[in-house]
């Protein structure tokens, strides 16, 4: 990657690649970030929660202008496949392998191998920082400020300190799609619900398989989840409740997804059959691989349902809480739940069935829902608790984050609308994401901030799909310093 251009942009973005930063353990990565300012003789300032700024003086001739604030998230959302190697070809854990990075074979895409890049939003802070020590640039003072735990709490956002930050702009650096500019996005809370369990004894007369479902795409649960994608919980929890009401099916065990903020890929469960039942699961089974083959085979092509035996576990779930779980799982809302008027195109609310986990003596499901409407997003979060909580789950929410509210009349805008046209000679795309970013908690400490949202192009942030078009990272840069450079 070092060879790419622009040069100093990918050689920093290598370099943050080689180090760990899973959300809320993102010690590495601001150790590094204060090296860097150390080593470039820059201003900087950390707070107690890890939230960093680092500052450049303005060019000369410079000085008079607006200081402008530089946005990134310092953390990475950590998928992987079971296979995924690293770098010495051990098996990959992030809190302590650098990413392997890959070219495509076409050369027009960097990627990981069987991980995700951390392109969301490394690469938003290697342009950052790359802008910072640039010597031929002439640019307005700039702040760039790099929040920790964005991806699962907002962490950094909702605690940054009023004397973090003093620039009337700011650039947030955390969209996916070069050529567009974003004004406002969804607000999102989390819906968690526990089930309380108690093992019992594995029937002798048991026969037992463990479902796999697998193959699936994933992807971002805010900019992804209008694309039909298959969500692992809720295939799986449609063939569990088929086989528990027609053949008596015992669930023993069961774990689904991973992130609140990604559609989940893999499921799977360790399930009993009386043995009297298991030519028809068998069959039943079988039929069902192939209708969700069929029903995905445009949206999600790679599906995979696997039912394979294995030997009998010691135990099993018993048999009301798990036909309360399974009814929860295919009944709680999940997908686009409503399009939005105002915005045409744009999903305005939605929720994702993100994770299934076991833990002792509980099972917890955790879900996510998004609107760029503040009540839309409250009544999506309390259909969910509902479904919930008519299952006998105790239902909790998160505290939340407010939405970014879209200003058309943003004198950064017109800067940035201009800046694009004159560069490519067309007209950059003005949207609103259904993705959350950190933008409405900054406006909430910082009310008279005009801001915008832009990026390179990304495609399947928060699966081990992740990948970024290497040409896009050249007109990023290219029109943040012209935007910068037209700065009043």
């Amino acid at each position: 990657m070092k060879n790419l251009e622009p040069r100093p942009v990918w050689a920093i973005f290598d370099e943050i690649t080689r180090v760990s930063r899973p959300s809320k353990n993102e010690g590495a990565i601001v150790a590094w970030l204060v090296e860097f300012a150390k080593k470039h003789d820059l201003e900087y300032q950390k707070d107690a929660i890890g939230n960093v700024v680092i500052r450049r003086p303005a060019s000369p001739g410079m000085e008079g202008r607006p200081t402008v604030v530089l946005q990134n998230h310092v953390d990475m959302v950590c998928e992987r496949n079971a296979d995924a190697l690293n770098a010495a070809g051990q098996p990959f854990d992030f809190t302590r392998d650098g990413i392997v990075t890959l070219i495509s074979p076409d050369g027009g895409w960097v990627q990981a191998r069987g991980t995700t890049l951390g392109a969301d939003n490394g690469m938003g802070m290697a342009l950052a920082l790359a802008l910072l020590i640039d010597p031929e640039a002439e640019l307005p003072p700039l702040e760039a400020l790099f929040t920790v735990d964005e991806e699962t709490g907002l962490t950094g956002a909702f605690n940054l300190r009023a004397d973090m930050i003093s620039g009337r702009y700011l650039i947030n650096l955390d969209s996916e799609d070069e050529g567009e500019v974003f004004i406002g996005c969804a607000g999102g809370v989390d819906t968690l619900a526990r089930f309380d369990y108690k093992p019992e004894s594995a029937s002798e007369n048991l026969r037992f398989f463990e479902i796999v479902v697998s193959g699936l795409l994933g992807g971002h649960s805010g900019d992804d989840i209008e694309k039909g994608r298959g969500n692992s919980n809720r295939i799986l929890g449609r063939l569990l409740w088929s086989g528990m009401f027609a053949h008596s099916l015992r669930v023993a065990s069961i774990d689904g997804g991973n992130l609140r903020n990604a559609i989940p890929r893999e499921a799977r469960a360790v399930v009993g059959v009386p043995e009297t039942w298991m030519a028809e699961f068998s069959r039943l089974a079988e039929g069902f691989c192939a209708d969700i083959t069929g029903e995905l085979a445009h949206s999600d092509p790679d599906v995979s349902v696997s039912v394979l035996p294995v030997p009998a576990p010691a135990s099993v779930i018993d048999a009301d809480t798990s036909r309360r779980l399974v009814s929860a799982l295919i009944g709680v809302p999940n997908g686009p739940l409503a399009m939005s008027f105002a915005v045409p195109g744009l999903v305005e609310t939605s929720s994702n069935l993100a994770s299934v986990k076991m833990e002792q003596g509980k099972i917890v499901v955790t879900t996510s829902q998004r609107s760029s409407v503040e009540s839309g997003k409250w009544s999506a979060a309390e259909a969910v608790e509902a479904v919930f909580s008519l299952a006998g789950a105790r239902v909790e929410h998160s505290e939340g984050y407010p939405g970014w509210a879209p200003n058309p009349d943003s004198q950064l805008l017109e800067i940035t609308k201009k800046a694009y046209r004159e560069l490519f000679g067309r007209e950059i795309k003005v949207r609103a994401i259904h993705a959350g970013l950190e933008c409405g908690l900054f406006l909430e400490k910082y009310p008279t901030l005009d801001m915008i949202s832009t990026g390179p192009t990304i495609l399947g942030a928060h699966s081990p799909n992740e990948r970024l078009k290497i040409d896009t990272v050249g007109k990023t840069w290219r029109l943040l310093l012209e935007i910068l450079q037209h700065i009043r």
